[in-house]
């Protein structure tokens, strides 16, 4: 054996090759100890290593693991819009796995938030696909970037907890490519995960395991995967099937082995198919030994716990901020309600639960900093009744503060891995508080836990400052502080859009599916591109985000680089005396389409720090998929001729300013025949000179004549011209006869 290498397929047996496609345990790795091959260890999880105390023995343990800097969850980091920030979120949860020896750490997770009731919500990034795939990557560069692999999850369609082992996600082609697929697909063409974790589902029938498309056409053919795919823990139900779709890694063992062996032997597995399996698998092998060599390592605890606290501050959303209640004086007289104050909830619920090396809530640390505040839990953490004497306590503290600190949010008993939300609802026990709070006392500002957003809008008018934390991680409580206090300002930019109310969501209706299918109906208007394309009132929309700043957003200018591409510029300024960051976001909204788009998607987005009175100059390049849709008449990415306009804003309803870029499309065209419309006839830059010669030939007397308005010509529009026979009998035989034989010498002609 090389001593930088470990060997090739063609150096092990059938049955040494067979070994490789399964896991030797719940988190290891299957070795070949003959030829020197180890069994790493694999372990989750997306915020954080979670490396169980069972993992020696194969056990799988939720709650008891060696402590790990917990960093906020996909749900709060992804309100960062930081993309730099995040990889190095990623770099540091790689020299925890160096230490604990964890060859591959499993996420991120980058499936879609259809629904804000999905019970994983915590985990995933966004509503939007780009923005998804553009965040996410920082975690698969930066842990990579340190010789341990990661594991893009859950490949694909997971988009809910109900019945999440078996339900057929039933999507249209155009809504996998538009929505479901380009966070992974992005993902892959720049950051080339050393793994890929499958989802449980199926998509239309066929379960993600087992699906050769998935896993081949899509996955590696197309998109040029180089990594393994591993299966979600027991969702490989046919060992043998699943390898042949595409599936290198069983996790974890079913102990069938031999069923590989026995396949390969009578043919149902091709040997080339099984040596390309298992040598992914030696390939990782050797991808992660360097950092499993490594001896002694230890991460700098205190240096971990500060990337921590720098993404707690950035992941916090401002929605609200009257009379400028924020930031409270250092002199105020403070009231904090709300046992999340004392008692935070920083994680998720499931596979992703970590134990934290430092964990420092808001109480502490206002002690630790010398503040004096008086505090009331107000409530308990479960969904129990309101307890009256915790509430009476609550308000007779609120009374004669300056400001009133409520914290509110959502128990971990409300949202987890493994069911998904009943309600978009905060405890009606909090907000009974909330409102009799505000009866003594005006100046409150609430702060907000939970992983997936949370109607607002019924409570608001209670409160002058909303302050959206969502889940921070183990520093959240310093970071608040700083926040609160104005030590710095909020930054964060919501990316999922809080509706009015759950029933105005477009997936409601199809929620969460029945006998085993969820159809996704909406289609390509998930989150914003429903709400802005149909102009529906929502609480705060995609991309919001209040400052302790004021900024100014101008000389927005779009130059085309190419047939259908462009180089978008614009100045952002900070027109106040705070030092802040703000998001500039790029958005293409398209002219005319021959299909129904969105009114303007997430295109291009620059987090900019500026100092008081600051300004820079920021710029965009936008490549041809910007502006282009998947066409299931092509079936590939199509873009139309004609005009985009480009919006630069700070949200998807803030849009500070517009330009027009026109572009030349992308010249596809399919061949026109009987069944295609008169319609497409006269959009074909063939066809529209086939069919004026129509209406010429019926003028001079040459062919029947068309019927000549508008009524008829709308009709026409949508029918096939092999049906003219039915409108004119003989003659309209002969108009379709003509524009037949017209476009066969056209045709002939250019060869």
């Amino acid at each position: 054996m090389s001593d930088t290498a470990y060997p090739s397929v063609n150096d092990l047996t059938l049955e040494e090759k067979a070994s490789l496609t399964s896991g030797g345990d719940a988190w290891h790795l299957q070795g070949v100890e003959t030829k020197g091959i180890p069994g790493y260890m694999i372990t989750d999880g997306p915020h954080g290593l979670r490396k169980s105390l069972a993992s020696s023995t194969g056990e799988t343990d939720l709650n008891d693991s060696v402590p790990a800097t917990c960093f906020p969850p996909a749900a709060g980091l992804s309100s960062s819009w930081n993309p730099e920030l995040i990889h190095k979120v990623g770099e540091a949860m790689a020299e925890e796995c160096i230490q604990e020896k964890v060859a591959v750490i499993l996420g991120p997770g980058v499936n879609i938030k259809r629904n804000p009731l999905g019970g994983r919500c915590f985990e995933y990034w966004s509503e939007d696909p780009y923005l998804a795939g553009h965040e996410a990557v920082g975690i698969v560069a930066g842990v990579q970037s340190k010789g341990v692999g990661t594991s893009l999850k859950h490949f694909a369609a997971n988009n809910q907890e109900t019945d999440r082992l078996r339900v057929s996600a039933n999507i249209s082609q155009r809504a996998l490519r538009e929505i479901y697929f380009p966070a992974f697909e992005h993902i892959v063409k720049t950051a080339q995960p050393w793994t890929i974790m499958c989802s449980y589902n199926r998509i239309n029938g066929v379960h993600s395991a087992q699906n050769r498309w998935l896993l081949t056409d899509v996955l590696r053919d197309e998109w040029g995967y180089e990594g393994i795919v591993m299966s979600d823990w027991g969702a490989d139900h046919d060992r043998v099937a699943s390898l042949n779709a595409g599936l290198n890694l069983e996790m974890p063992p079913s102990y069938t082995d031999d069923q590989i062996v026995y396949a390969a032997r009578d043919g149902r597995i091709q040997p080339e198919q099984l040596d390309r399996m298992a040598q992914g698998m030696v390939d990782l092998v050797n991808k992660t030994r360097a950092a499993m060599s490594v001896e002694n390592y230890r991460f700098d605890v205190d240096a971990h716990d500060e990337v921590a606290h720098q993404a707690a501050v950035e992941s916090m959303v401002l929605l609200k901020n009257d009379d400028d209640i924020l930031p409270v004086a250092a002199n105020a007289k403070i009231a904090v309600i709300g046992e999340f104050a004392r008692t935070p909830r920083y994680q998720g619920g499931g596979s992703s639960h970590i134990t934290p090396t430092k964990m420092t809530s808001f109480l502490d640390t206002l002690a630790e900093r010398g503040a004096d505040v008086a505090f009331a839990p107000g409530f308990t953490l479960d969904l129990e009744p309101a307890d009256a004497k915790l509430e009476a306590e609550a308000v007779e503290t609120a009374k004669n503060a300056d400001v009133v600190l409520m914290f509110l949010g959502l128990p971990e008993a409300a949202e987890s891995e493994g069911f998904d939300r009943e309600t978009l609802d905060i405890p009606a026990k909090q907000v009974e508080l909330l409102k009799a709070v505000a009866a003594e006392n005006k100046n409150i500002v609430v702060v907000l836990s939970n992983g997936s957003v949370v109607s607002v809008a019924p409570w608001a008018g209670n409160a002058k400052g909303i302050l959206e934390s969502w889940l921070l991680g183990q520093a959240g409580g310093p970071a608040l502080a700083d926040v609160i206090f104005g030590k710095v300002s909020p930054s964060g930019k919501l990316a999922q859009t809080i509706p009015m109310d759950i029933n105005d969501d477009p997936s409601m209706i199809n929620w969460p599916g029945e006998e085993g299918h969820v159809d996704y109906g909406e289609g390509v208007f998930v989150g914003y591109r429903y709400y802005d394309t149909y102009d529906k009132a929502v609480d705060y929309p995609f991309g919001f985000g209040l400052s302790y700043a004021t900024f100014a957003i101008d000389g927005v200018n779009v130059a085309k680089t190419g047939a259908n591409t462009a180089h978008v510029t614009a100045t952002v300024t900070n027109t106040s005396d705070v030092d802040a960051a703000e998001t500039v976001q790029v958005y293409v909204a398209p002219g005319k389409a021959a299909v129904a788009r969105p009114k303007h998607e997430l295109k291009g987005f620059r987090k900019v720090f500026l100092k008081a009175g600051e300004s820079a100059e920021i710029s965009f390049d936008l490549d041809e998929r910007a502006f282009a849709y998947w066409s299931e008449k092509f079936d590939d990415w199509h873009v139309e001729a004609g005009e985009y306009t480009v919006e630069v804003g700070t949200s998807s309803r803030d849009i500070a300013a517009v330009a027009v870029v026109t572009l030349d499309g992308d010249g596809k065209a399919l061949p026109l025949d009987e069944w295609s419309t008169f319609g497409e006839w006269a959009d074909d830059p063939v066809g529209s000179k086939i069919v004026a010669s129509v209406y010429a030939e019926g003028e001079a007397g040459n062919l029947p004549q068309l019927p000549d308005n508008d009524m008829m010509r709308m009709f026409l529009k949508s029918m096939p011209i092999n049906s003219m026979p039915m409108l004119m009998s003989e003659g309209g035989k002969a108009i379709t006869a003509f524009m037949l034989d017209e476009y066969a010498k056209i045709a002939e002609t250019a060869e």
